[in-house]
C-alpha cells in the first residue's frame, strides 16, 4: 500500500470515529443512525448533478450494498441495547476485517502480500484486544455478542459489495455519491416502517449535528471505497478499523475517559498493524 493511500485511509478511520462521537445527541442509537444517514442522502443529492450516473454494472451492487447497510444499522442499534460501547464496537468491525480477507482471497483473489496479512492479524487482535474490558460490564451477554458478530456479517457484505461496485463502476466518486443517496432513502423508510412518521420531527430537531455528522460519514467512508479502487480489499478495511484506536484518543482527550493499560497495549498492536500494512 502506497503512503498516500495509507495516510487516506487513516483520515478516513478518524473522520469515521469522529462522527461516532459526534453523535451522541441524546437521540437513541437507532435514530442516530438513521440522522446521519439521512443526512448524507441530503448531501448525495446535492452532488448527483456534479458525477455521472453508474454504470448498469454497478447497480446490482449498489442495491445490494444498500440493504447491507440498512441491515448494519439495524443490528447495530440492537447490539448497543444489550451491551456497552466499549466492547460491541470493537467486536464488530474486528470480526469484519477477518470476513473480508477470507472472501476476498477465495472469492475475488484480491490477495495482499505476506506483510499484509500480518498486518490484518495485527490490527484484529488490537481491536480485539480493546473488547476485552472495554465496557462497565466485564462480560457481554450473549444477545449483545450475537448482534455484534452479525453485525459483522454486514459490515463485511458491505464491504465487499462496495469495494466490488466501485471496481466496476470505474468512478469512485460517481458510486460514493449514489450509494450514499440510496442508503439514506433506505433508511429513511427502515425507520418509518419500524417508528412510524411521528419520529420525523425528532431528526429535524438534531439537524445540525446531522450534517456535521453526515459529512463526515460519507467522507470517511468514500476515501474508503476510493481506497479500495487502488489497494486490496481486506488490507483497506482492516486498516480502516484503526478508527477504534481514534475513538479511544477521543474519549480520553475530549470525554476524560480512563487510559487502561490494557488499551495502551492494544492501540500498540494496532499501530504496529498499521506500519506492516504500509508494506501490504
Amino acid at each position: 500500500m502506497t503512503t498516500p493511500i495509507l495516510l487516506a485511509v487513516l483520515a478516513g478511520a478518524l473522520m469515521h470515529a469522529s462522527w461516532n462521537a459526534l453523535v451522541k445527541v441524546g437521540l437513541d442509537r437507532l435514530l442516530s443512525l438513521s440522522l446521519i444517514q439521512v443526512a448524507c442522502a441530503l448531501i448525495s443529492l446535492a452532488c448527483v448533478a456534479f458525477v455521472p450516473l453508474p454504470s448498469a454494472a454497478a447497480w446490482p451492487w449498489l442495491i445490494a450494498s444498500t440493504f447491507l447497510h440498512i441491515g448494519y444499522n439495524v443490528f447495530l442499534a440492537r447490539a448497543y441495547r444489550s451491551g456497552d460501547l466499549g466492547q460491541v464496537y470493537p467486536i464488530a468491525r474486528g470480526c469484519a476485517p477477518l470476513l473480508v480477507t477470507v472472501v476476498g482471497v477465495f472469492a475475488l483473489s484480491d490477495s495482499p502480500t505476506a506483510f499484509g496479512y500480518a498486518g490484518i492479524a495485527l490490527l484484529v487482535l488490537g481491536i480485539f484486544s480493546m473488547a476485552l474490558r472495554g465496557g462497565a460490564q466485564h462480560r457481554l451477554s450473549h444477545t449483545a455478542l450475537a448482534n455484534a458478530l452479525i453485525t459483522s456479517v454486514f459490515i463485511a457484505g458491505y464491504t465487499l459489495t462496495d469495494g466490488s461496485g466501485a471496481r466496476v463502476n470505474g468512478s469512485a466518486a460517481s458510486y460514493v455519491v449514489w450509494l450514499f443517496l440510496l442508503d439514506g432513502l433506505g433508511m429513511l423508510l427502515t425507520l418509518v416502517l419500524m417508528r412510524g412518521p411521528g419520529v420525523l420531527p425528532t431528526l429535524i430537531g438534531h439537524w445540525r449535528v446531522g450534517l456535521i455528522g453526515g459529512a463526515l460519514s460519507l467522507s470517511a467512508y468514500g476515501i474508503t471505497i476510493w481506497a479500495m479502487t487502488q489497494a486490496p480489499i481486506a488490507l483497506v478495511a482492516a486498516l480502516r478499523e484503526t478508527s477504534v484506536l481514534f475513538a479511544i484518543a477521543i474519549g480520553v482527550v475530549w470525554l476524560k475517559e480512563p487510559l487502561r493499560r490494557e488499551r495502551l497495549v492494544a492501540g500498540g498492536l494496532i499501530l504496529g498493524g498499521v506500519v506492516l500494512s504500509h508494506w501490504g
